[in-house]
This record gives C-alpha cells, structure tokens and sequence, in this order.
C-alpha cells in the first residue's frame, strides 16, 4: 500500500520520515491530481512479469536500465545523494520501478508544500514532466530500482528555479485545471 504524507519543516538528516505531528496523510487520489500515479508489480520476477510488459509496451518504454543506490555500488555515493536531493525538475516524465530497498520521493502539491512518498520493493511510481521533485534513499541507505524511459534516456535535471520550461508551464497548466473541475 503506497504511503505518503506532508512533510514537517525541520532540518536534519534527509532520510529520516520527516513525518508532521499529528501526521497528514496524503490519498493515493490527491497524489493522482498532481499527475503522480503509482502501481504496485511483482519485483521478484520483473524480468518475466507480464503487467511489467504490458505496461513498457502500452507506455512506450523503450529504455531501460537498473541502478543501485548503495554506498558500495555507486561512485562517489554522498555527492550523488544531494544531488537527487537537490530540489529539479525534468522535460520527460520520470519513472522508477523499486526492486530492492527503499526511499523516499518528494513531490511539492499546488501550494508548493512538500509531499513525501514512501517507495520500496514493488513500487513504480510516474512523475510527470513539470512537476518540482528530489528523491533519497531512506535511513537504511539502499535503493535498486529500474529507470525507464519513452525512446532515449534523458538524464538533465533542471534545479529549482525552472518555471520558464514550456514543461513546467504545461504542468502548471494541468494543476489550474484540475482546480478548476474541482470547483465545479
């Protein structure tokens, strides 16, 4: 079960919880109207899963590759963990697949609040272009996840302030919407 939850505001390790009190938590539904979907699949047998097919080929994810989040298994680990944790966005939408472990993504909602959500194994989780986000792994320090991507891989990360990118605009143009029909 996906679980997400407002942020507090203190400052400290960026792999802890960082759980409000009292906590608030976040409905897979409320993430759906920021453009987040999440599925759950079969990590144990992702290399055979037929939902994890039916999906690359309905999405029209070509590309794909694996990457391991460990101290050991990353180069120059600590500096690649801030940079995921610096606050960006990207022109494609982001995909990642948890195979093993778990962390920690963060989106920020309509009143530019932060939002974490809980990944581990089995999680697969879109965001979509547009939308400001960082990651980290949790407090246990290890993430396998696979990346996927629609044609080539498309790795820039475009750090907070990027709202003159048409895909930022787009993104803010759905959130207006969405608004908009709930109003209605």
């Amino acid at each position: 079960m996906l679980r997400a939850w407002y942020m507090d505001q203190e400052p400290g390790e960026p792999r802890a919880p960082h759980r409000q009190r009292p906590d608030r938590p976040v409905s897979p539904e409320r993430l759906r109207r920021l453009g987040v979907t999440h599925r759950r699949l079969d990590a144990d047998n992702y290399e055979t899963d037929p939902c994890l097919k039916e999906i690359r080929r309905a999405e029209n994810y070509t590309w794909m590759d694996i990457v391991t989040i460990h101290k050991d298994k990353l180069p120059n680990y600590e500096e690649k963990i801030k940079a995921f944790y610096e606050e960006h966005l990207h022109l494609d939408d982001e995909i990642r697949y948890i195979l093993e472990g778990s962390g920690y993504f963060d989106v920020r909602d309509q009143d530019d609040k932060w939002i974490r959500i809980f990944m581990e194994k089995g999680d697969m989780i879109t965001l979509p272009a547009g939308i400001y986000h960082r990651f980290t792994p949790d407090e246990n320090n290890y993430v396998k996840a696979m990346r996927l991507f629609v044609g080539e891989p498309v790795w820039t990360a475009y750090n907070r302030p990027a709202d003159d990118f048409p895909a930022r605009k787009q993104y803010l143009k759905f959130l207006a919407e969405g608004t908009k029909e709930q109003s209605a």
